[in-house]
């Protein structure tokens, strides 16, 4: 892996992982995880990717931690893991966090892009004793206009507190970024109509994700496997959209995702795709991972293919074991 240069698989197996991993935690209680204003104004307009999770229903479960160790990427997991281990109290102050894959400049001046991602946290900071804690220890830290910039301990990365509620961390290109959006000096992710659109449809499940065109198209050909390989996976490639992916369990799990399509018949085209995968999966399976595919729901209409799949708290932690889910989440 490339540092925190992402390619669009990478982003999606960190999609699947996190997802999974806050299934097991599967709280009675309803929760969502919506991001603020302030913290969309810190996400770049190129966005390829947005995960966004309910940090407090993560923690309450070992199962679901441990889980997403084994299958986070590497990249993910060291930017996580550098906001926990930074002496910030992410635990008892954290609600929710969120990972954005961006395109930004390249550093090169060449014209060309690279991926970048920042962490945004949301929670209730106690900024001033943590400012105190970095200023005693005479942390030597950046500025971005009238933006702090501080280290994360020894781990690379570097956090800014947007206000008492919000924070981006990240390294230092990557929170350069989302300050210089925030602060108005270069588009933001509200400029982005698509996405916003896209976002106002899921930002109440307790956890969901986003991807543009190119993230989804990779996630599509991940997916479809040797079946992207066909002349009809032509017809779709070229007219995918945006896509997201919500998950609940409030009542047992359940998996949405939507895909947009040009058309009808696109969507069509895609769903038939999908199905003779299903198809070839469910013959090569267990008899755990035929059921799974059974209770999986795969339609289009008026230019969306959806894919839904429910079932029970146990039922889906054994599936989490099986091959199939291993296959996908590679």
């Amino acid at each position: 892996m490339r540092n925190l240069i992402l390619d669009a698989s990478s982003f999606r197996r960190s999609a699947i992982a996190t997802l999974a991993a806050a299934a097991m935690a599967a709280a009675p209680a309803a929760h969502s995880a919506a991001l603020s204003n302030d913290a969309r104004t810190a996400i770049p307009r190129d966005v390829q990717q947005i995960i966004m999770v309910d940090y407090r229903a993560m923690q309450n479960s070992p199962a679901a931690l441990s889980l997403k160790d084994r299958i986070m990427p590497p990249e993910l997991k060291r930017l996580e893991q550098a906001l926990v281990s930074s002496g910030l109290k992410v635990e008892s102050d954290t609600d929710a966090l969120a990972f954005t894959s961006f395109r930004a400049p390249s550093p090169d001046g060449k014209g060309g892009q690279v991926e970048r991602i920042v962490g945004i946290a949301q929670g209730q900071f106690r900024t001033r004793d943590i400012l105190a804690n970095l200023t005693k220890s005479k942390a030597k830290f950046d500025k971005r206009r009238n933006n702090n910039i501080y280290p994360m301990g020894a781990s690379g990365f570097e956090v800014s507190f947007v206000n008492p509620t919000t924070m981006v961390f990240g390294d230092r290109d990557a929170i350069y970024a989302a300050l210089d959006a925030r602060d108005g000096f270069a588009p933001s992710f509200l400029t982005n109509s698509d996405m916003v659109n896209e976002m106002a449809q899921v930002e109440t499940h307790a956890i969901w994700s986003l991807l543009d065109p190119k993230g989804t198209q990779a996630m599509m050909k991940s997916v479809l496997g040797d079946a992207a390989q066909l002349t009809d996976y032509d017809t779709v490639r070229n007219r995918i959209g945006d896509s997201h992916y919500t998950m609940d369990f409030s009542n047992g799990v359940r998996f949405a995702m939507t895909v947009d399509l040009s058309d009808s018949f696109t969507a069509a085209t895609a769903s038939t795709l999908m199905k003779g995968v299903a198809m070839l999966r469910k013959q090569q399976g267990s008899s755990m991972e035929k059921s799974a595919i059974d209770e999986t729901t795969i339609s289009s209409s008026g230019g969306k293919l959806s894919v839904d799949y429910s079932s029970s708290d146990s039922e889906f932690a054994s599936l989490l074991t099986s091959p199939l889910f291993q296959s996908v989440v590679k």
